[in-house]
């Protein structure tokens, strides 16, 4: 089932190194630290296993070769061999879920949402590939992706993040993700880390966080295949979710984290722990510490708390509250990995092949960032035959997002909740730019409702409209807050309050002023061609009927000429929904939910 296999080689170098090693040594490297709580003194000093850099923690002005630097000296820390430190390199892990999300000027790839509307698994294996080599351009060995998670509510913030809400094309992209960013572990690979253990995208109503209330039947036939697909393609390591499975969370559930994955599907690597997530295990953070490591978390993500973790441990195996045995199986799956990535035999950062290489952001990536744009895209509706707009006719381009990098990539862009505007993404594209590029009689005019004047002048207009950036839990909606009074009184632990993006998947309460706009050009018999840019499905019933065409954008990312390469006519319209289109903001749109029909069925997608 896995085939993340060690030889004898490797098993007698990690048994040789841990004979060898003190328990505070053991302890060290379960640990990973956020580097703005950590300086490489620390990690000499408490012989930390990892560091990693959380959604927007970068150095000095965010470019690779600052990247290359800052990990550089906390690769040298690691490797500073006396009488009391051994040798052991750190691993550096980032989040890298579309693109090399953190660094400026990097590629940055549709969202996953967009990338499942593509349904292309050649082209997932390419963006993967190019993912890696812009990583390593940084110096870091690890990326926090792919996210696996098959999203059941399009109420949950972290949709954006999910291929389908079926897992067939999660199955299909897993392993070609593994092989596009980890087969050349040696030369240009990178290691992967599957995210999260398991059933985060069931949550009830969509609450990030929240509890996953479902049968092991229904999680087993919908939400562990893609995992499946991918440890059998070789993958390393898994983050373990956040959520809770029938009141029981992930993080503190043996039977998930041990019996499941370990056990019965021979997982080999190392289970990580998501950031902070072990605190919300207990009120009490050394019992939950306890709860987290014999349940079978290996290597713990602590970006405040990590010096009072390495205390607390120290003393459970004191006491005999964690066995020694659970300790040395997880220093085992992480020094197997490491050696088995070939970070022993690594050069220091700095003198890597691929670090601070000419190929970051280059066109070449761009060009497969701008493909996957076009093949993300989703043709809703196209009357009167509207599009391919002809390129030498006169267009309006207007709304909040046509010029707008920052609202187009979305979130885990740069910052955390992504960011707005233009003025912090470098090299991309707007939508706009992308049609000034190619309609020279195009103007950009986002003040249309303060300025109707001559507006008569114009063939067609071209709205881009949609949501502001967010992520995880500040993405969701909530209908009320009854919605999370019921969600914690089933969840055995602490919960994790975060304000949610808004009360409704209608777009005209989320944002009316995007109808608003749709309405003044309509009223004035202007052609309308609806772009959407959104994490989700959204309903949009008023808009798209106001709308002479609509087209789903999903977050394409930094290339914005993707979109205008099909609105032109240059290249047809090639996705298909991976989502069914929602007509009412209920608590559950999906294909499986039979009775509330869909607007736009799973699958559906027109064309020229």
């Amino acid at each position: 089932m896995n085939k993340l296999k060690y030889d004898k080689v490797i098993k007698d170098k990690v048994e040789k190194l841990i004979s060898s090693m003190t328990i505070e040594q053991k302890i060290g490297q379960m640990v990973q630290v956020e580097r703005l709580t950590c300086s490489p003194a620390d990690v000499k000093k408490y012989h930390l296993g990892s560091i990693l850099s959380g959604a927007g923690s970068s150095p000095d002005n965010n470019s690779p070769q600052d990247w290359v630097n800052m990990v550089d000296a906390y690769w040298n820390a690691s490797m500073e061999a006396d009488e009391d430190h051994l040798a052991i390199p750190i691993i550096y892990g980032a989040d890298a879920v579309h693109g090399n999300n953190n660094v400026k000027g990097a590629t940055i790839f549709p969202h996953n949402i967009g990338l499942g509307a593509a349904n292309d698994a050649d082209l997932i294996e390419r963006v993967a590939h190019i993912t890696a080599k812009e990583v390593l351009a940084s110096g870091l060995d690890w990326v926090f992706a792919p996210n696996l998670a098959v999203a059941r509510n399009n109420n949950w913030g972290r949709t954006y993040e999910s291929f389908a809400e079926i897992p067939d094309i999660n199955v299909e992209y897993a392993p070609r993700i593994i092989k596009g960013m980890q087969d050349n572990i040696n030369d240009d690979g990178i290691i992967c880390c599957l995210k999260h253990w398991v059933g985060d995208g069931a949550t009830s109503h969509g609450v990030d966080q929240g509890d996953s209330v479902l049968s092991w039947a229904e999680l087993e036939k919908t939400h562990i295949p893609p995992f499946k697909s991918a440890l059998a393609a070789g993958a390393r390591t898994v983050m373990a979710s956040f959520s809770s499975w029938n009141g029981d969370k992930c993080h503190g559930h043996k039977y998930l984290l041990t019996d499941v994955l370990k056990k019965n599907m021979e997982f080999q690597g190392f289970i990580l722990s998501d950031m902070d997530a072990i605190d919300y295990l207990s009120s009490d953070f050394y019992q939950s510490i306890g709860l987290g490591v014999n349940a079978g978390i290996d290597m713990f993500m602590l970006p405040r708390n990590w010096q009072e973790f390495i205390e607390h441990l120290l003393s459970h195996v004191e006491l005999g509250t964690v066995p020694m045995g659970r300790i040395n199986d997880a220093v085992r799956r992480i020094l197997s990995v490491k050696f088995a990535s070939g970070l022993f035999e690594a050069p220091q950062p700095k003198d890597r092949e691929w670090a601070n290489h000419k190929s970051f952001g280059s066109l070449a990536h761009r060009e497969v960032a701008r493909e996957a744009v076009r093949k993300s895209l989703v043709l809703l509706k196209n009357q009167a035959g509207l599009l391919p707009l002809d390129k030498e006719k006169r267009y309006l381009v207007t709304g909040k997002n046509a010029h707008n990098l920052g609202h187009q990539c979305g979130g885990f862009t740069i910052d955390w909740q992504g960011v707005t505007g233009n003025n912090l993404i470098e090299g991309g594209t707007s939508i706009w730019q992308g049609i000034k590029s190619i309609a020279p009689n195009a103007l950009l005019n986002c003040e249309v409702n303060s300025d109707t004047s001559g507006l008569a002048d114009f063939d067609a207009a071209i709205v881009v409209i949609g949501e502001h950036s967010y992520a995880e839990g500040m993405g969701d909606i909530r209908h009320g807050d009854n919605i999370i009074v019921e969600t914690g009184s089933l969840i055995n632990g602490e919960m994790n309050l975060i304000k949610p993006y808004g009360k409704s998947l209608e777009l005209n309460k989320l944002h009316p002023e995007d109808y608003d706009l749709i309405s003044t050009l309509s009223a004035k018999n202007i052609p309308v061609v609806c772009v959407l840019v959104s994490g989700r499905p959204l309903v949009i019933n008023k808009e798209l009927a106001a709308s002479s065409a609509f087209v789903a954008a999903w977050l394409p990312g930094s290339e914005g000429q993707g979109i205008s390469d099909v609105l032109f006519g240059d290249y047809n319209f090639h996705g298909q929904l991976s989502f069914s289109w929602p007509k009412e903001s209920l608590s559950r749109v999906n294909i499986d939910n039979t009775p509330q029909k869909p607007l736009f069925n799973y699958g559906f997608g027109l064309t020229y």
